[in-house]
Order: structure tokens, then sequence, then C-alpha cells
């Protein structure tokens, strides 16, 4: 196994990387700079793209662009235009909560989850996981989460597993795809005893799920059981968010911060993206936003 980093780019808050098997180029976007990074790993071309700060996370779409999970909802960003516009407004009346973490069904519904920023310990989370369909609904599917990360589906798409950073836990939930429906809430697993929080997710072809354990530097890999089965540890204090690429889609790709709202990391590679070669697994291609 090898870890290294690729390109000179410098994220105070690198997130939500994301493989487009259609032009093998892999996005990822700086959340605080607004900033979507587009790169060809093999040539090295790199193009950014500014969008709206502070952006949560990103879903390209089957007709071309991107849809973006922005502080006041879902918008659609067309990349050769750079125009931006509202589609899916969530009413979140609180500056302090604004959607985050979010990833695409097997269906093409977009799915995200708000984080409430500031909030006093006996204060309740405001927002929670919503839903994109393709008709350009946004439906609220989840409440009472602090942190909304890591939103990723079993390879059937039958199971969704999503974490509350602040919780320090990652549940599972049956996914009724016909409807986009989770019900049956369970914890997947509980980060605590691990003194560590769950940040970005994914899940390989064998149905592990892989989880930045964003707190102590690691990258973990649960079996569908929720058993712990393996640990990476991280060259950088605060990895974020990762997705498997490459034409064999065996590198797992890695964001991580230099300086967020409430991490800071002097270290001359904070920041960057990483590529994790050798782990001897396989991802699964990312469907694409259906509206």
């Amino acid at each position: 196994m090898v870890i290294r980093r690729i390109g000179a780019t410098k994220d105070r808050l690198g997130e939500g990387p994301i493989w487009d098997e259609a032009t093998q180029r892999l996005l990822w976007i700086d959340s605080l700079a607004g900033l979507v990074h587009e790169l060809d790993p093999v040539s090295g071309d790199r193009r950014d793209h500014v969008v709206p700060a502070p952006i949560g996370s990103l879903s390209l779409r089957r007709e071309g662009g991107a849809i973006l999970a922005l502080a006041d909802g879902f918008h659609r960003h067309d990349f050769t235009t750079g125009e931006t516009t509202l589609v899916a407004p969530l009413g979140l009346s609180n500056p302090n909560v604004r959607l985050n973490d979010g990833k695409t069904d097997r269906q093409g519904r977009f799915l995200a989850g708000t984080m409430h920023l500031h909030r006093a310990e006996e204060e309740a989370p405001l927002g929670g996981l919503y839903r994109l369909d393709g008709e350009g609904r946004a439906t609220l599917l989840v409440e009472d989460i602090a942190t909304s990360n890591g939103p990723c589906f079993s390879p059937d798409g039958t199971v969704l597993y999503f974490a509350d950073s602040t919780r320090q836990v990652i549940w599972a939930f049956d996914y009724d795809t016909a409807t986009g429906t989770p019900r049956n809430r369970r914890i997947f697993a509980d980060l605590k005893p691990h003194a560590t929080a769950p940040d970005g997710a994914t899940v390989d072809a064998e149905g592990h799920v892989w989880s930045v354990l964003v707190r102590t530097a690691r990258i973990a890999r649960f079996d569908p059981a929720g058993r712990l089965v393996r640990v990476i540890d991280f060259p950088t204090r605060y990895p974020t968010s990762l997705a498997f690429g490459g034409a064999g889609l065996d590198v797992l790709y890695v964001t991580s911060i230099s300086r967020s709202i409430r991490f800071e990391d002097p270290s001359p590679d904070a920041g960057g993206l990483f590529a994790i070669e050798g782990l001897g697994v396989r991802g699964i291609a990312e469907p694409r936003c259906a509206l």
C-alpha cells in the first residue's frame, strides 16, 4: 500500500471527492473557498470552478453539470457558463445551519444532510437529512442531526449508511429503493470508544464501508456487520472524505483540512489531495443525479 499526495492544491476544507466514470476525472471541493476542483490524474490537467461558498457537497447530473448542496438548499450548476440556479430551497432560517455532505442513490436521488454550527450543548439540533428527487422536490427524511456526514449506500442500494459526527456514530437504515425512504435506524458503528468521529464515507464492491476518522487521522474499513476490519494511518492531521476512482476504481482518493472552522493543521501537506494505492479493493461507480 502506498499513500501519495496528488498535485499541489491546498484546500482550507477539502471535501466530497467523486469520480466521474465518463470523463475519468476526479472532482472535489474546497467547501469554505467555494471551489470545485476537477482533475485528470493521468495528465495532471486541473480546472477550478468557482461556486457560492460554503458548499457542502455535489452530485454530477445525468444531463451535465452538477447539483450543489449550498447553505440554503439544492442548486443546479453549469460548469461551462458558471451559472448557479436554486432549484429546491429548504427554508433554513438559522444562519448557523447549512447543507453539508451528500451522496446520490442508485435511482438518481441526491441525499444531503445539514450541519448546525455554533450550537449550544443544550440546544436541539436543527435541520436533518434531505432527499432531492428527479422532479426537483426536497423532502426531509431524518431530523435531530447535529453534523451530517458520510451518507452512502450498500452495493444493491437497500442499505443507507449515515453519520452524525457530533454524536460519533454511523447509523444504518433499510432503504426503500422505490420511494427513497429510510426506515429501521440502528447503530452500525459507534466511534466513541475510539475517541474519534466519522466524517466522509463510501462503500466498496464487497459491501464494506470506508469511513474517515477525522479526529485521529485514520481511515477505517467496516464489514457489512459493522465490525472494524482495517485501519490506515493518514499522513496529515485531519483527513475528511474519500472516494474510489481511477480506471479500475481501485485508487482511494482522500481530501483533507488545512484550516477549517473547527480544525487547523500547519503541516506542509495539510489541505492536500491524496491517493491510496495497493489496497486490493475496488469501489463502485457513483450514480448521477436524475434532476
